[in-house]
C-alpha cells in the first residue's frame, strides 16, 4: 500500500477525529480508535474530499479499518472500483 496515500488517510482520520496521528497505525481498526458508524461516515466524506473520489455506498459499508480505507482509495485512484 502506497505510503503517501496511507499518510494522507491517517492525516484525514486524525483531523476529523481529533486524534494524534502517531496513535493511528495502518493496522488500526475503527473500533480500536473508538470511531463509531457516524464518525466513519464523516471520515469517508473527508476522504472523498481529500482524494477527489466518490466512494460507492456498498464499498463504504465494508471499510472498518485504516488499511481497508487506504486499499479502497488506492483502487479508486487506479481507476478501479473500491
Amino acid at each position: 500500500m502506497p505510503d503517501d496515500i496511507t499518510q494522507r488517510v491517517i492525516a484525514v482520520i486524525a483531523k476529523t477525529q481529533r486524534l494524534d496521528p502517531s496513535a493511528i497505525q495502518p493496522e488500526s481498526t475503527f473500533a480500536e480508535l473508538k470511531i463509531d458508524s457516524l464518525d466513519g461516515i464523516n471520515i469517508l466524506f473527508a476522504l472523498e474530499e481529500e482524494f477527489k473520489v466518490s466512494i460507492p455506498d456498498d464499498a463504504a459499508k465494508k471499510i472498518t479499518s485504516v488499511k481497508e480505507a487506504v486499499d479502497g482509495i488506492s483502487q479508486l485512484l487506479a481507476g478501479g472500483t473500491a
